[in-house]
């Protein structure tokens, strides 16, 4: 079969079949009674082909490497949210937002009501339910990975009125009920 060690190493490595390991022993042999020789390049193709799996594995474990970071940061925000959400909301307040281009209605006591409307409370995604967590919990999710603050009043609070809206001087609360 192979009556070289290079032929042996590309048979070994799977890189080349029995044809062709005969096709490239008749060559050598060509080029032994010519005098050409092409194992030089032989052996540039077989180390750029190592190069560019290198790189192609490389690639591969640095983007399973970003999953699993990303995926790791998600459990720990949804860890975060589990531990400090308040867990005493149930009230007879109703208030409605959106979420996923849909209108939520959840029932909310009074105090949770005024925080919400107020800013210093927000509103977060946890599974598939909504979590009521404090402004400065909220910042910090949200610097790490946005999409799970869905409603954060403070940012609406903070907004400055245009100075030539004839309006300006009646403000409409946020909590009117009508």
């Amino acid at each position: 079969m192979a009556k070289n060690a290079l032929q042996a190493q590309l048979l070994k490595a799977g890189l080349v079949d029995n044809k062709k390991a005969k096709k490239l022993n008749k060559q050598n042999q060509h080029e032994q009674r010519t005098g050409q020789s092409h194992e030089a390049e032989l052996k540039a193709n077989i180390e750029k082909n190592k190069l560019e799996k290198l790189e192609k594995d490389q690639a591969l474990n640095q983007e399973k490497q970003r999953q699993l970071e990303e995926k790791a940061l998600k459990a720990a925000i949804v860890q975060m949210i589990s531990q400090h959400k308040i867990k005493d909301f149930a009230g007879d307040v109703s208030y409605q937002f959106i979420d996923e281009n849909k209108i939520k209605k959840v029932y909310i006591s009074q105090t949770v009501y005024n925080a919400l409307v107020s800013g210093s409370l927000v509103i977060a995604k946890d599974h598939d339910n909504y979590a009521y967590l404090p402004k400065a919990l909220a910042e910090k999710i949200n610097q790490k990975m946005e999409g799970f603050i869905l409603i954060n009043n403070a940012e609406k609070n903070e907004q400055t009125t245009n100075e030539e809206d004839p309006y300006a001087a009646y403000v409409i609360p946020d909590d009117l009920m009508w």
